[in-house]
């Protein structure tokens, strides 16, 4: 699990250091897979039909219960790009190269 939130020591390494971006593309990727899950899930229009059936199940069911597993490889995509962010600003903060 990421550690605290931002702190001053994040953004600024040792003195002599460059600073680390509070934006990177990690954090970017993850913020998009989170918010995967919630669009498709409140864009209802787009599954608000019965057709195609699935097992006899109408497709506005069987979607929605899609979207649970799915939901859940999001959102651990999501914390491992944290994850590997956090480990970049820790190895940043070291001198370390990113």
């Amino acid at each position: 699990m990421p550690s605290d939130p931002l702190t001053v020591e994040d953004v600024m390494p040792e003195p002599g250091g460059r600073p680390v971006p509070a934006v990177t593309p990690e954090r970017v990727l993850a913020g998009l897979a989170l918010l995967v899950p919630i669009v498709a899930m409140l864009w209802v229009s787009s599954y608000d039909k019965s057709d195609p059936a699935a097992a006899g199940m109408p497709f506005f069911y069987w979607y929605q219960l899609l979207w649970v597993p799915a939901s859940a490889v999001f959102t651990v995509a999501a914390y491992l790009l944290i994850n590997r962010d956090e480990k970049a600003r820790k190895a940043a903060r070291k001198g370390g190269a990113r």
